[in-house]
């Protein structure tokens, strides 16, 4: 493949990316490096994104996950208990490993299970109920994704309104999946699904790695708290790491954290340009919720928080409508493209279905929660 070639290619897996670094270049030509530039970032959010993602990789490289799946299958007595059970282990766990591990976790779980019990016709609804629930779920807590962690550490708001902005929804988004998966008969279908631990690949050290991932992981909760200084935890988890398993420093995203630093450094260009700062101030001041929406349908939820976020100071109807906005369009929340990666390289004959199936459910529950958000704001 030729360079070219291979820059395409590129560009066309890391689209968000490649777009944070064009702004970041294109912003710098208008006002040119200098010291002001070392004051752009929020560099708590980049360690707290950091330290949270090593974990969670950790985590997920000793297995922990896949077992905790296996396990609850237990309780799945049919097709409808499997459905509900799978979409809301994407819901409540999304909640501390975000959507998109619970993603790249679960989903390629739930497609081998639907071809265990020879039920495939199930499966792409389920498939895009589970990605709906880990968008939906990622939003109730300050950890659950990106943009949760960014605003929260920006805004300094406190864990109480945090929960007015997001918690009505969260409990309102659990009712209606909990309402889609259970509406219509259920079919009575003997589940034989093999859920021996032994079957499972399990990290020889793993009782050991999970005590020791527990402890980082309550030390980036007392980050998010305010507790302890993200430095100092930053600096402790990068030496437990190279002590202990420092191959798991190689999964994290380090593009989304460049990502993160691109979109700093366009904002803070733009809001050194008087004409265009006072412009977008005035666009965005009193429509945070429906700026938050609607521009993550375009350029996706994370990127639409950290350049909205520049130009109000009203957060909580912001950090209300750049969640909802992670519901719409296949680019609104990226975790969504894990899913359709996965569905379309198992079953690509049924992509345009996938598609379709995805668009109207997002639809329709980004109707549903922004009709009740505007209602709730006094819009």
């Amino acid at each position: 493949m030729t360079v070219f070639g291979k820059l395409t290619a590129f560009i066309k897996k890391e689209p968000v990316f490649f777009a944070a670094a064009l702004c970041a270049l294109l912003s710098a030509l208008i006002v040119p490096p200098d010291g002001a530039y070392f004051q752009y970032p929020d560099y708590r959010t980049l360690c707290l994104i950091f330290c949270l993602m090593t974990v969670v990789a950790g985590l997920q490289s000793i297995g922990l996950f896949s077992i905790l799946g296996y396990l609850l299958l237990k309780l799945a007595a049919g097709l409808k208990s499997l459905s509900l059970l799978l979409v809301f282990l994407c819901f409540f766990s999304s909640m501390v490993i975000t959507n998109d591990v619970a993603l790249i976790t679960f989903i390629p779980f739930t497609i081998l299970i639907y071809r265990l019990i020879r039920r495939e016709d199930h499966l792409l609804r389920v498939v895009v109920l589970e990605t709906i629930a880990a968008n939906l779920g990622s939003m109730s807590t300050p950890i659950g994704n990106p943009q949760n962690i960014f605003l929260y550490s920006l805004s300094g708001m406190s864990f109480s309104q945090f929960a007015a902005a997001i918690l009505p929804y969260s409990f309102l988004s659990a009712a209606l999946l909990a309402l889609c998966l259970l509406w219509g008969k259920g079919e009575k279908t003997t589940l034989n699904i093999q859920t021996d631990r032994s079957t499972i690949e399990r990290d020889p050290r793993f009782f050991q790695k999970l005590a020791v991932y527990g402890i980082l992981f309550l030390l980036c909760l007392l980050v998010v708290f305010k507790v302890l200084p993200y430095g100092l935890v930053t600096v402790f988890l990068l030496a437990a790491m190279l002590l202990m398993d420092r191959k798991v420093l190689r999964s994290v995203d380090y593009l989304l954290l460049l990502t993160f630093l691109f979109f700093f450094i366009f904002v803070g260009n733009i809001k050194r340009i008087d004409l265009i700062s006072e412009a977008l101030s005035s666009l965005v001041a009193g429509r945070e919720l429906l700026s938050g929406v609607l521009l993550s349908q375009v350029i996706s939820n994370v990127p639409a928080a950290i350049l909205l976020s520049g130009f109000t100071g009203q957060y909580q109807p912001l950090l209300t409508g750049v969640n909802l906005g992670g519901l719409g369009t296949l680019v609104a929340s990226l975790a969504s493209l894990i899913s359709y990666k996965y569905f379309s390289r198992e079953f690509p004959e049924k992509t345009g279905a996938f598609l379709r199936s995805f668009t109207g459910w997002n639809l329709l529950f980004l109707l549903v929660l922004l009709a009740a958000a505007l209602l709730l704001s006094g819009s």
